[in-house]
């Protein structure tokens, strides 16, 4: 697992960096005295595992990693349990109390792993349906959880260059990947793509109107580019 530290002391930084070599599994890439260059960091790099100090002078190690829209596994670092329940609220790997201890640290780190293997099995979910089968469902990654979405309460999809924001009833759903990829995996005679940015369910629309699709209060537009073969679907299913 790729893996980075974020921590405003050097010195709690290299008992973790000596910890860290022991484990062949983890890869440290890097470490951050400077909390916002670590997050700049996350965003631009593949990182599976964050160790982050939880007490920092800049910002909050909790207030940090709310900021990420999709984060990697957290093991939060800090003085005492005093925000223990903030990071379990944001779903964090472990929390571990200063001073480290190496069987702790084993303990923390083990348990991210398998969580890790098992999220690099079903998050490949989203790649490997195939269309002709029968799913009613699909399997997507979000963070590091692996969810299921039923195919019948997708309301529309939309792209946000390497994001997928999944429109469901009552809640949006983001995961990680491209809008070519998730419509290869979606049911071409259920699911049809009219717009570079959104690919919508032909179940679900409500009206058609002046090159936009209706479908609940939200507006989608039709690109030039994928009129015609909007067109020929409609076609298909009007009676």
């Amino acid at each position: 697992m790729n893996c980075i530290i974020i921590d405003d002391e050097n010195s709690a930084i290299e008992i973790l960096r000596e910890m860290i070599g022991r484990l062949p599994f983890l890869n440290l890439l890097q470490s951050f005295t400077n909390p916002f260059e670590g997050l700049d960091f996350i965003q631009k790099n593949t990182v599976d595992l964050v160790f982050q100090d939880v007490e920092m002078p800049m910002i909050n190690g909790i207030e940090l990693m709310k900021s990420i829209l999709i984060r990697p596994q957290i093991i939060f670092t800090a003085l005492n349990n005093e925000y223990a329940i903030s990071g379990y609220d944001l779903d964090a790997t472990d929390y571990l109390l200063k001073p480290l201890t190496f069987d702790r640290l084993l303990k923390a780190v083990n348990k991210a792993s398998q969580i890790h293997r098992y999220t690099e099995f079903t998050g490949s979910s989203i790649n490997n349906h195939d269309k002709n089968t029968n799913l009613d469902f699909i399997l997507v990654k979000t963070g590091y959880n692996t969810i299921r979405i039923n195919l019948d309460d997708i309301l529309f999809c939309e792209g946000l260059k390497d994001y997928i924001k999944i429109h469901i009833l009552g809640k949006t759903i983001i995961t990680q990947n491209s809008l070519k990829k998730f419509e290869e995996i979606l049911p071409e005679d259920r699911f049809v793509r009219i717009h570079k940015s959104f690919i919508i369910p032909l179940a679900k629309i409500d009206a058609i109107q002046n090159n936009r699709i209706i479908i609940g209060k939200s507006l989608i537009p039709i690109g030039d580019t994928y009129k015609t073969n909007f067109n020929h679907k409609i076609l298909t299913i009007n009676v």
